[in-house]
């Protein structure tokens, strides 16, 4: 029997994140300081001119900073701090987020994310920092 949708999402993050099962985020991987996260945007997730919207494809970047960050410290969660992000080309078809950790220290994560389109081309770049913190208990 198949898992509900929430359960195979804490099972590969580690928690349950509501919004990205929404938004059908699929992790494809997380260890050592990198990440890598698949989405295949939906008609309600482009922009008037046919492409992922920005603020999907700057989710898909900010998950896969947050994932590298938190590959190395499972136990804590991990939240935005601050976040740049480049935007490059349109953003067309199934899209990959690869995301890796730069730099820790006891309590940050700084970190990059590039985010390729369906041709293996990248559409934008972000980099994000990322502070540690408690999960809050549910």
């Amino acid at each position: 029997m198949a898992e509900p949708a929430q359960a195979r999402a804490a099972l590969g993050f580690g928690v349950v994140i509501p919004f990205v099962d929404h938004l059908g985020i699929e992790l494809l991987g997380f260890e050592e300081g990198a990440s890598e996260l698949a989405f295949a945007p939906r008609p309600e997730h482009l922009n008037s001119l046919g492409m992922a919207h920005g603020g999907a494809t700057m989710t898909l970047l900010d998950v896969a900073m947050a994932t590298a960050a938190r590959s190395v410290q499972m136990e804590m969660a991990a939240v935005t701090i601050e976040m740049k992000t480049s935007f490059m080309r349109p953003a067309r078809g199934r899209l990959i987020a690869k995301g890796r950790m730069m730099q820790r220290t006891a309590t940050m994560a700084f970190t990059e994310a590039s985010l390729y389109d369906d041709k293996g081309r990248r559409c934008a770049h972000a980099t994000g920092t990322f502070k540690y913190v408690l999960p809050n208990p549910a």
